[in-house]
């Protein structure tokens, strides 16, 4: 492998021995397992705060312009959805 570098990682005896039972279940050495579950776990928390710095970012744009759509005008947008009277998003207002 290029680029990498060792790393230490405590773990206790159970978590050991099931890691070890699913690496031989998934006929994977338990390095895979190791790399595959960090490798998840950065994926999903980056994708995580993404989404929470987006929701922080429309909140304080909300707070700077009062523009927003309520819950109402989005349910009876969605209701249209699938239909033959399908409609288009609701604009933001104050």
């Amino acid at each position: 492998m290029l680029n990498t570098t060792p790393m230490a990682v405590k773990i206790n005896i159970d978590m050991k021995e099931r890691m070890l039972r699913l690496a031989d279940i998934k006929n994977r050495t338990p390095h895979w397992i190791m790399r595959e579950a960090i490798s998840q776990y950065i994926e999903r928390e980056e994708k995580y705060e993404v989404f929470h710095q987006s929701a922080i970012d429309s909140w304080q744009e909300y707070q700077t312009t009062g523009l927003h759509v309520s819950s109402d005008e989005v349910f009876a947008w969605l209701e249209t959805w699938g239909t033959d009277n399908e409609k288009a998003a609701p604009l933001c207002h104050k």
